[in-house]
């Protein structure tokens, strides 16, 4: 079973995240942000891993350090449940669709981290949350769990929508692309030999 344990602390945040990438979608979050838990929920539900996070953050001052720390604690678990990323099927995507928004996501399990975010909201909070967070979270998660990994919405008007569909095709974009491809018989899936970084 690919599993990690992360604790991050800093002055800001106290962080605790298990995530086993072989799950069935079982979620267990606790970050003090509503919306955000609703989000992680839908990560873990769709990608199909079991994801659990409990977090404390300094939200008397604003959800910013929370939002992008749980983006690197979840990051870093998944970094470290890959190990060396041996049999995965390294590159996927999704086009996922709710109502009338749609959402694409490609993701390279590469060891290079980067982000490409081409979403935009006509709201600044959904349920009490900054929307300009969901690009925080997403470069704290690509960055540290050592992903590409590019979102797009292609088009959409209710801003809940499009952050939900960003977070499922998300999910699902990397449930394919961490499965294990039985063809690759235990190799990386690259010619390098490494996908570590």
């Amino acid at each position: 079973m690919r599993q990690a344990d992360i604790i991050r602390t800093t002055r800001e945040t106290e962080i605790t995240v298990a995530v086993n990438i072989d799950g069935s979608g079982e979620a267990d979050i606790e970050t003090g942000i509503g919306f955000l838990d609703h989000m992680l929920e839908q990560l873990a539900r769709h990608g199909l891993i079991d994801l659990a996070v409990k977090a404390k953050g300094d939200l008397h001052i604003d959800q910013h350090h929370t939002t992008e720390d749980v983006g690197i604690a979840i990051g870093q678990a998944i970094h470290q449940a890959l190990g060396g990323r041996e049999g995965i099927a390294r590159y996927a995507d999704a086009h996922l669709a709710m109502d009338e928004a749609l959402t694409r996501s490609a993701i390279d399990v590469s060891g290079r981290p980067f982000l490409v975010w081409k979403v935009a909201f006509t709201r600044d909070k959904i349920g009490g949350f900054d929307t300009e967070l969901f690009a925080e979270f997403f470069r704290a998660f690509a960055q540290n769990a050592g992903i590409t990994l590019h979102i797009e919405t292609l088009y959409g008007e209710n801003n809940h929508h499009i952050a939900e569909s960003c977070f499922k095709s998300v999910a699902r974009a990397l449930r394919a692309a961490v499965a294990i491809d039985p063809k690759q018989e235990g190799r990386v899936p690259s010619t390098k030999g490494s996908l570590g970084g």
